[in-house]
C-alpha cells in the first residue's frame, strides 16, 4: 500500500483494475521511454515519428513534449535549477500514470541533470522504464538551431540555457543511444522499435494470455 503523504488527511486509493488487465484489453504491455539531451538534438522529431510507427502496430502510446507541457501542466515554471528540478519531476509523475494505464508514454525533455533523471528512473520497476539519450554534439544542435534558441542563448537573451549558460550531465549509462549526427529519423525508429522488441515490450506475457 503506498504510504499517505505525511500530515495530509489524504489516502492512496487502489483501482479496481490491474495493470495487468489492462495490458490484456490493450494487447501489450507499458513502457516509460525518457529521451534527454540537448536542444536541438531531435528529440521531438524522434519521439513523434515513433509515436506513429507504434500507432501502426496498434500499440498505443502518447507523448509527453517538454515544449508542449510548458504550455499548460508546467507553464507556471521557469527556467531556475528549481524550476527545471520540478519540471522533470512532475513529469516523471505523470508518465508513471501514464505506464500504470497500460500505455506506452515517449516524454521528450532535455533533463540535464543526472540525479534528476535518477530520480525518475526510481519511480518505475526496471522493464518499465529506459533512458534513450539523443546524442548529438553541441556544435551540431547549435548549427542546427531550430528555434534560434542558441543564437539568443549567446546573445545573452536566454540564461540558464543548456550547453551554453548551464550545464548538461551526459548520461553514464543509458539504456539506448541514438546518435542523430550519424543515423537518419528512419534508421533512429528502427534502433528503438528493434530495442523494444528485444526487451520484448511490445508483446504480451505469455503467462497472461494463458487462460
Amino acid at each position: 500500500m503506498k504510504p499517505s503523504v505525511p500530515n495530509q488527511p489524504i489516502t492512496w486509493h487502489h483501482s479496481n483494475l490491474s495493470r495487468q488487465e489492462r495490458h490484456l484489453a490493450n494487447g501489450h504491455k507499458s513502457c516509460a521511454l525518457w529521451f534527454t539531451g540537448l536542444s536541438g538534438s531531435g528529440k521531438s522529431t524522434l519521439v513523434f515519428t515513433l509515436e506513429k510507427e507504434l500507432h501502426l502496430r496498434s500499440i498505443r502510446s502518447y507523448v509527453l513534449d517538454g515544449d508542449n507541457i510548458r504550455h499548460g501542466l508546467n507553464a507556471d515554471l521557469g527556467f531556475s535549477e528549481q524550476d527545471r528540478k520540478e519540471n522533470v519531476r512532475r513529469i516523471g509523475e505523470v508518465s508513471k500514470l501514464f505506464v500504470d494505464a497500460g500505455l506506452f508514454v515517449l516524454s521528450a525533455f532535455i533533463s540535464p541533470n543526472e540525479h534528476d533523471r535518477a530520480m525518475v528512473r526510481g519511480l518505475f520497476h526496471p522493464d518499465d522504464f529506459l533512458e534513450v539519450y539523443v546524442k548529438c554534439s553541441l556544435e551540431e544542435c547549435e548549427r542546427r538551431d531550430p528555434k534560434g534558441l542558441y543564437k539568443r542563448a549567446r546573445s545573452g537573451e536566454l540564461p540558464n540555457f543548456t550547453g551554453i549558460s548551464a550545464g548538461y550531465d551526459v548520461p553514464k549509462r543509458p539504456d539506448i543511444v541514438i546518435d542523430t549526427e550519424r543515423l537518419t529519423i528512419e534508421e533512429s525508429v528502427r534502433l528503438l522499435i528493434d530495442q523494444l522488441e528485444k526487451r520484448s515490450c511490445l508483446t504480451m506475457n505469455e503467462k497472461l494470455l494463458s487462460p
